[in-house]
């Protein structure tokens, strides 16, 4: 495996890897890898001869008060589970490289950045749109590949990429790849390590209320009273807050009052300790 950690580098390395084997797969990560990133990788495998994973703990997604400090960094780490992967080229640029002294550019989405995560999480999906708009332009990949927890950012980036007329990637060829889950249910995240021993416990119930107000709601549930009763039970677990927990057109991300024939998720945003957890699961109607 190939590491850069300059543009000139990057490019370098993947015109040469381009012109040797053809098309090439992205996967954007902050690192901190485990079981759901390297799912990304094997997918980008399955559609691209060559690989290129990016590994760069982003500021601009982080608020003021949120953890871009303690973020967990592991790079040795991760390289080692990268290249037992069989992938290609790791992009890991230091921060200069990504926004140099006077950058003033900002990627905005408008509307889908604006609720759920973006409304507890102003200016996060601004930051994401940018960075990944730059790490589209410095890989020029063919497919770009995003697990499906982190669906909302999904839906930003399809919809960066069709109002700017991306060609490397089109929206077409940005994938999503479900949800890795641990034997509890729990979806896995760089962000679970910082859970206690008993908030690791208790943080279970967050996907076992979902399942049991996904299933209720296709049976005919009314929303509003199961998505209540969903909040309650989370805080009646020991999750501190719920950010938000609501059902929305899996397309719009508009919220719905019932489910009709257009594909409907729930989704959560709730803290536990000092740890914020996201999960979405679909409504199965009919």
């Amino acid at each position: 495996m190939q590491t850069a950690n300059r543009l000139p580098e990057l490019r370098a390395a993947v015109d040469s890897l381009r012109g040797a084997r053809g098309e090439v797969a992205l996967v954007p990560t902050m690192g901190a890898l485990h079981e759901g990133h390297l799912s990304l990788v094997r997918e980008a495998r399955r559609r691209a001869p060559v690989v290129v994973v990016s590994i760069f703990v982003n500021p601009t997604q982080f608020g003021p008060n949120e953890d871009l400090a303690a973020y967990p960094r592991q790079i040795e780490e991760d390289a080692r589970l990268l290249r037992a992967e069989g992938v290609d080229l790791l992009w890991a640029p230091p921060t200069d490289e990504v926004y140099p002294e006077g950058f003033a550019t900002k990627v905005s989405v408008g509307g889908l950045s604006e609720r759920l995560c973006g409304a507890s999480r102003p200016g996060h999906f601004d930051g994401v749109a940018t960075v990944v708009a730059k790490l589209f332009n410095q890989v020029r990949p063919d497919w770009a590949v995003f697990g499906e927890k982190d669906w909302q950012q999904l839906a930003v980036i399809r919809r960066m990429a069709r109002d700017l007329d991306l060609s490397q990637p089109s929206a077409e060829r940005i994938l999503g790849v479900p949800i890795v889950r641990e034997a509890d249910g729990l979806a896995m995240s760089s962000r679970n390590r910082y859970l206690s021993t008993d908030d690791r416990q208790r943080a279970a119930a967050l996907p076992r209320l979902m399942r049991d107000a996904a299933a209720a709601i296709a049976q005919g549930a009314p929303v509003t009273e199961t998505v209540d009763r969903l909040s309650q039970g989370l805080l009646g677990e020991g999750f501190a807050r719920v950010d938000y927990a609501e059902i929305a057109d899996a397309t719009t991300l508009q919220p719905l009052g019932a489910v009709g024939s257009a594909p409907a998720r729930l989704f959560v945003a709730a803290r536990i300790g000092g740890t914020r957890l996201i999960d979405n699961v679909a409504i199965e109607n009919g």
